[in-house]
Formats: C-alpha cells, structure tokens, sequence
C-alpha cells in the first residue's frame, strides 16, 4: 500500500475468531484463513492490513474506550466510499461495515487493499521537475473531480448540513476543542471569537474530503495516477473552498518530510506556484479566482489545533492509538500561533 513507511506492527488487539466469522458473512468472495497487522503512525481511527487465501484487505475501527460524540465517524466514512465508488471517482472497493461493536469491541468496516504507491513528502525527492509537476496536476485535477461529483446522484444529499459550511465548522471544532480542552491558550480564544464573527460567504457545496493531503492518496505505481484517495473520516457537504485552501496550506507549511512545501515551488523543483494551482483548480471548476486566503488559512490552522487538542485529550486519558501522538501534540502552542497570524492578517 505505501513506499518508504515504517514496517507493519504485529498486534493482537482484534478476534482473530469473530473477524473470521465476519468476513466470511459479510464480504463477497473472502476465503481464509487470515493474518492481519496494524499500520503504523494516524492518531485517528486504527487501521490492519488482512491477508486472506482470497487476498489481500484493509479494515479501519474506531479507537477502543470513551469517544467524543461526532470523532472517529467510521460509519459516515463507509458511506461515503461506498456512495463514490460506483461513479468511478478512485476510492477503495468497499466490501462491508460493522456497527455492532460485539464484533470486535468498536465499530469498523472493511476495504479493498489498494496496490500502488503512497507518497509522504511533498518535496517528492528523487523526481525530476517534470515529474514533481505531473504529480501536483493529478492531485488538483482530482481535487477538482471530487468537487464536480453530483452528490445528489450519489445518494449523498442529506451527507451534509444545509447553509453555510464554515459557520458550522467554526461551531463544531469550538465545540470539539471545548470538549478536549486542557489548558488555557489565549490565542485560541482570540480565533474562536474572531473566525465565528467573520465568517465568509458560500457560493458552492460540494462534497468535502476535510483532509486532503499527498499522503491521504494512492498512486499508480508507475506514474502519476490517483488510484485512490484515502481517510474520509472528516468528509461532509461543504463549501468546496475548504479542501481546496487546506490543500494550499502546503504552500505555507515548512518541508518537513511531510506535505509542506514552502519555499519549494518553482521551475527549477517543478513543483506549481499557489497562483498555478488555484489557475488550474479555476479552470476545471470553472471559477473566476478564489478569494484572499488569509481567512481560509486560519482557519485551517484552527481546525488542526482542535484535532490535535483532541489527540492530547486522548493521550492523557490513555486512548491514543500511536507513539507518534506526544510529538504531535507538542506542536498544539505552534498551531495556534500560526493560526492567529494569518487571522491578524486577514484583519483580526
């Protein structure tokens, strides 16, 4: 499934016997026996790659023990898939949920295991510039085909709120970082009264993946296909703008190994200028332009710090489900300051 990632973590935290009897009821043409093992690193929903006689599978499940409310929606996540494979967009097969958490202590659904490439640096060291190119297009051009997908077609019309996308998202991740606090942080006060009251207009709805990154994607192994895009739990109906400004906060997040990629845009990376790509998403969309981002940053910035106000919560309460949550969380104070720069620069 990815390229240069940590080995698979042997795990005995699921019922070899009840998943067994699972598979064999619910999904179509399985075989066994199975052997199964926990991808690493995600401080989200835990996901194992099952090895079976009649392939290879992947199955993601909600954390074990006390959960906020709306987290770790594996149920919206299996929906969504199932609703946008039949139109062609590239997503995982979808082989079959579970919600009685009986089974295997949480709830969880299973999918097909996608055979290609995962790409963790945004940098894409190792590619010439034409390459590097080739591989941004893919991934705005992609953006842009989810944006276009009919979700009333697709059986998603109620996937969503009606009204204005980033009012409610300002509300849930206050509420979601209220939920989860643990210290008192002045600037996250500043940007919850600041973002609530400043809300922008919404001129379109679209479906929203929430987290669309290089590495949320699985490319063709022998070039830059998306084969398919991963991690829908933060999906909804949304103001497309959403997706498309996170997906530019690459373009001011420092290149760490990771998505960021600050400073490394140009011809001599081969990796597009944010006036290129909001040039290319313009033209597939049909839009005029994209308003001044600053907000949109913020935003973004805020929403990170309330995922990762959440992951500290459930460090603290032992339900973390990777290592890696303590030095995630040591970037909670970083976040917020970032989040209240771009604020003061959209006019807080």
């Amino acid at each position: 499934m990815s390229e240069a990632t940590a080995p698979m973590v042997a795990t005995d935290d699921l019922n070899p016997a009840a998943l067994e009897a699972w598979m064999a009821a619910n999904v179509a043409g399985y075989a066994g026996p199975l052997a199964y093992a926990k991808f690493p690193g995600g401080q989200s929903n835990p996901t194992y790659r099952i090895d079976a006689a009649s392939g290879a599978y992947v199955l993601r499940r909600k954390p074990f023990g006390p959960l906020l409310p709306s987290a770790h929606a594996v149920e919206r996540e299996y929906r969504l898939i199932a609703a946008l494979h039949p139109t062609g967009f590239p997503v995982a097969r979808p082989y079959g949920l579970c919600e009685d958490a009986g089974v295997l202590g949480a709830a969880f659904y299973v999918m097909e295991m996608v055979d290609g490439r995962t790409l963790w640096d945004g940098a894409l060291p190792g590619m010439t510039p034409g390459q590097r190119r080739a591989y941004y297009d893919a991934m705005v051009d992609t953006l842009a085909a989810l944006h276009a997908v009919d979700y009333e077609a697709a059986g998603l019309g109620d996937y969503g709120k009606p009204g204005n996308y980033f009012e409610r998202q300002v509300a849930r991740w206050t509420k979601q970082y209220r939920m989860s606090q643990t210290d008192d942080v002045p600037e996250v006060e500043r940007l919850i009264a600041f973002l609530g009251r400043s809300v922008p207009e919404q001129t379109r709805t679209s479906i929203v993946h929430g987290d669309y990154r290089i590495d949320n994607m699985i490319f063709a192994q022998d070039g830059p296909r998306v084969l398919a895009v991963l991690d829908w739990e933060l999906s909804t109906l949304g103001d497309p703008l959403a997706d498309f400004s996170y997906f530019l906060m690459n373009w001011v997040t420092e290149p760490e190994g990771r998505s960021g990629v600050k400073g490394l845009d140009g011809p001599e990376t081969g990796i597009p200028t944010i006036a290129e790509v909001v040039a290319r998403y313009c033209a597939a969309t049909g839009r005029d332009g994209v308003p001044q981002l600053d907000w949109y940053f913020s935003y973004n910035l805020f929403r990170l710090t309330g995922i990762v106000q959440g992951i500290k919560k459930r460090m603290i309460d032992g339900n973390a489900s990777s290592k890696q949550a303590s030095a995630t969380v040591e970037r909670l104070p970083a976040l917020a300051a970032a989040a209240w720069h771009f604020a003061e620069r959209a006019g807080a």
